[in-house]
């Protein structure tokens, strides 16, 4: 199983529509709130020189923003 983390804040819209596409698709996830942890998003900086969210990792790759197609592509999700 491929580890998931998602760098979000609470009013992101893409980040409520990358958290449902994992849940309809049964993706586990670990997500981090860069508006309340201040290392979290440091971390979150260093890993895509963004402050944009949502920032997702898997497995070491980085996506920015909801690109459901590298998304599904990267976690073997057919459509």
């Amino acid at each position: 199983m491929k580890q998931v983390t998602i760098y979000t804040t609470p009013t992101c819209v893409y980040c409520k529509m990358t958290k449902d596409f994992f849940q309809k698709n049964n993706v586990q996830y670990t997500e981090h709130n860069v508006a309340a942890d201040a290392a979290k998003r440091d971390e979150m900086i260093d890993k895509s020189s963004q402050m944009g969210v949502p920032v997702i990792d898997i497995d070491g790759e980085i996506i920015i923003g909801f690109d459901q197609k590298k998304l599904s592509q990267l976690l073997d999700i057919k459509s």
